[in-house]
């Protein structure tokens, strides 16, 4: 049965439901307007564990168990895993999964890994191929600004345009069955290179690709901005937040009444010294498991656009004189209605 629609989209014949989510938090996520809304927030930046990197895997590991236990299975009711994070050959997924013995792929979206991730086990569900299907990212702030900048005991000046990676990290649980959340569409993303050379701009290099996923998934499907309670992206900060507004409407769409982002809804932008907002893997991943879907469970929004986006660079490619490509990936979500059956025919 031909499923996609369009040239990026796919429609999920089969009803395939976000069964349960679950989020970890850093301090400093406590301390932003989201900080009520997140299942575990952590002590301090190593949650007792000797480094930065070893924290992350913890991170993914007890945000997939604590998922898991939400939905009321057990690890070996879980078909496949699907993780990635920021760290060289995505160590923060791979060690953390390790003792979940858990059927893994590991993945790499940059800052849109958890929509990629959310996107593969839809379609893995869909196709009949697992029952249940588990969706996790995280990224830290130590562990970003080891790899991708400098040393924190360096302290070099951040430009305005700079984002802070969030401590955190989002799992979900996609099930055929027993959800208050339902996956209807997936659109897949184009890699979009503009030929953005700064990294302490990544909203600016993000926001194109954001633009080409949002024009494809209005043409592929034919819903409009004003089908959705809610369009969300993360992460464009401020600055890409307001490039994408601009650019949509120079297509045609505004979104500017319903559109949010991630990397500025984690953080009080006034009171906390985050520049630009958010980013990081564990940005949207955060956000939307630990705020989004549960206020769609409240009834708050029926209908979510859910778009990660992610900046395609390297420290390689950066001293290499790269430009800095951007990927976006989009989930349309809708709540299952009061009434309405969630389990699969």
């Amino acid at each position: 049965m031909e499923q996609r629609i369009g040239k990026q989209t796919v429609e999920l014949k089969n009803p395939v439901y976000i069964r349960a989510f679950a989020a970890i938090a850093g301090t400093k996520e406590q301390e932003g307007p989201l900080g009520e809304c997140f299942d575990v927030t952590m002590p301090d930046s190593e949650w007792g564990e000797e480094t930065w990197e070893k924290t992350e895997s913890k991170m993914q590991k007890e945000a997939v168990r604590l998922a898991i236990q939400k939905a009321g299975l057990t690890s070996k009711d879980i078909g496949y895993a699907f993780g990635g994070d920021l760290l060289n050959q995505c160590i923060g997924a791979g060690f953390g999964l390790r003792e979940l013995k858990i059927p893994f792929f590991g993945i790499y979206g940059a800052c849109s890994t958890m929509i990629e991730g959310i996107s593969l086990a839809s379609m893995v569900v869909d196709g009949g191929f697992a029952q249940n299907a588990a969706a996790v990212t995280s990224s830290h702030f130590c562990t970003a600004e080891r790899q991708y900048r400098t040393p924190l005991n360096y302290g070099g000046q951040r430009t305005p345009t700079a984002q802070w990676t969030v401590t955190g990290s989002g799992s979900a649980v996609v099930s055929r069955e027993n959800g208050d959340v339902r996956v209807t569409h997936i659109t897949t993303g184009k890699i979009m290179d503009m030929g953005v050379k700064d990294p302490n701009n990544m909203g600016g290099a993000m926001a194109p690709a954001a633009l080409s996923t949002l024009c494809a998934h209005f043409q592929d499907t034919g819903y409009s901005p004003k089908d959705y309670d809610l369009i969300l992206t993360g992460d464009l900060g401020t600055v890409g937040g307001e490039i994408l507004v601009e650019l949509m409407e120079k297509e045609g769409y505004d979104i500017s009444k319903n559109y949010q982002d991630c990397g500025c809804m984690i953080y009080d932008l006034e009171k906390q010294d985050v520049h630009a907002g958010g980013s990081g893997c564990g940005c949207i991943g955060s956000v939307l498991c630990g705020y989004i879907l549960e206020e769609m469970q409240k009834g708050r929004w029926n209908t979510v656009l859910a778009v990660g986006t992610g900046a395609l660079l390297s420290p390689t490619s950066n001293l290499q004189g790269e430009s800095v490509p951007g990927i976006a990936h989009a989930v349309r979500l809708e709540a299952v209605k009061k009434g309405e059956s969630s389990c699969s025919i």
